[in-house]
């Protein structure tokens, strides 16, 4: 069997590492930082096939731009005239039409139902009690736009056999009595799931570490030799790292990377802000999306975590606070006796979401050089497409039939 070095330690890498794993490979695992921080420990855990329709989407255009003006606004983007941005913006527009969307609505669904599935099968397993539940998620509306919104949404995913209903008032009460709501109705996106994240992470490194898997934290990869179209070797934390394959799921960090190897892979980071607050009572039960908020909320045991935010542009440490505030300013405007205390700074965690300019993941081997296999631009979906992923690459490394069709993914299409 191959060995093989992962680059990246996030749900991505896991994953791969994991399926790869029980390939019965000799798996390497090369992370920049110390892996408890990075994004796939705070996000909202929730695990989406009802998230179908891609971020570069017709409308999302103007509604930037409207959100840029505002310091409280679920997404922005930071002015710069770097290439990378420019580059990444023209291929966005480019494919923020009806027919990018149509095109990727059957390989997205198709992604998220195999992860689900990926995802009970493990939670089966001893030592992977991670919270995993399937009640669904309700996205809430306030406006009779998004309410328009909400239910177009739900006819294409009905037409593509996903399970929506969509609920009065009255009804969403009924799912969660001890809340109070202030709602035009919402959305029971009942083919979803959520998990608790910290759990899933600590889980699988915990799994892969017991049964021989070498992960190397605060290891950044800063070199590497390429000869014959293949790569040899990559040195990380001064040492040098040599494998039969490597696989690039280095998050928002794989641009770099793949430029350093003659790559286009384009990833624009995208930070999210997030924080935990204690559940009154167990009153939030169900996961929900705040619609106009662009708000997650998600029960996690005795806790809650309200997440949201994009803000693409360079990588920084430091937290807008103007958006945690938007964060906590909407969640009473749909739960008017929740109230949330502003979190202090400390508090905040943020993370970067690797997002490709057309909403679509990049996975499968690069036609440049044949023995790297590409696995990032997940947007915020990295963990609900991370075991269909890590299955995907563990498939198309063994020359082995993949259970969806790749095509559409591919590192090269840009």
């Amino acid at each position: 069997m191959a060995d093989i070095v992962i680059i990246g330690g996030g749900i991505i890498g896991l994953s791969a590492a994991y399926f790869l794993l029980h390939d019965g490979h000799c798996v390497t695992v090369l992370d920049k930082g110390d892996i408890t921080g990075n994004c796939s420990y705070g996000n909202a855990g929730m695990i989406v096939p009802s998230h179908f329709v891609p971020l570069a989407s017709p409308g999302m255009i103007s509604r930037g731009i409207r959100w840029m003006f505002n310091s409280k606004s679920p997404f922005y983007v930071r002015p710069s005239l770097g290439r990378a941005l420019i580059g990444w913006g023209w291929e966005f527009m480019r494919h923020a039409n009806a027919r990018h969307v149509q095109a990727s609505a059957v390989p997205l669904r198709d992604l998220s139902l195999l992860s689900r599935g990926l995802y009970t099968d493990l939670a089966a397993q001893p030592g992977f009690d991670v919270g995993l539940r399937h009640g669904g998620i309700l996205a809430f509306y306030k406006t009779e736009e998004a309410a328009e919104e909400e239910l177009g949404l739900v006819e294409d995913a009905v037409a593509l056999g996903l399970d929506m209903a969509v609920l009065s008032p009255a009804e969403c009460q009924a799912l969660q009595p001890g809340l109070a709501l202030d709602v035009l109705g919402a959305v029971h996106y009942r083919c979803d799931s959520h998990l608790t994240p910290m759990a899933l992470m600590d889980a699988l490194r915990t799994h892969l570490l017991q049964n021989g898997v070498m992960i190397f934290s605060r290891h950044e990869v800063t070199t590497a030799t390429v000869s014959d179209s293949a790569i040899r070797t990559v040195t990380a934390g001064g040492q040098l790292f040599a494998a039969d394959h490597f696989v690039l799921a280095a998050g928002s960090w794989s641009q770099g990377l793949a430029a350093k190897l003659g790559l286009k892979i384009p990833v624009m980071p995208g930070k999210g802000y997030s924080f935990l607050r204690e559940n009154p009572g167990g009153a939030i039960t169900i996961p929900a999306l705040l619609c106009e908020a662009r708000v997650a909320v998600t029960p996690m045991g005795d806790q809650v975590r309200y997440g949201g935010t994009m803000e693409l542009g360079r990588m920084d440490d430091k937290i807008n606070m103007k958006r945690v505030e938007g964060i906590v300013s909407s969640i009473p405007r749909y739960f008017p006796n929740l109230s949330t205390a502003m979190p202090s700074p400390v508090e905040v965690w943020h993370g970067y979401r690797p997002s490709s300019p057309d909403g679509l993941p990049y996975i499968g081997y690069s036609r440049k050089l044949n023995n790297l296999m590409v696995a990032t631009g997940h947007g915020m979906m990295g963990l609900s497409l991370g075991p269909a992923t890590g299955l995907l690459v563990s498939q198309l490394i063994a020359g082995r039939k993949p259970s969806v069709d790749p095509a559409p993914f591919s590192p090269d299409r840009m």
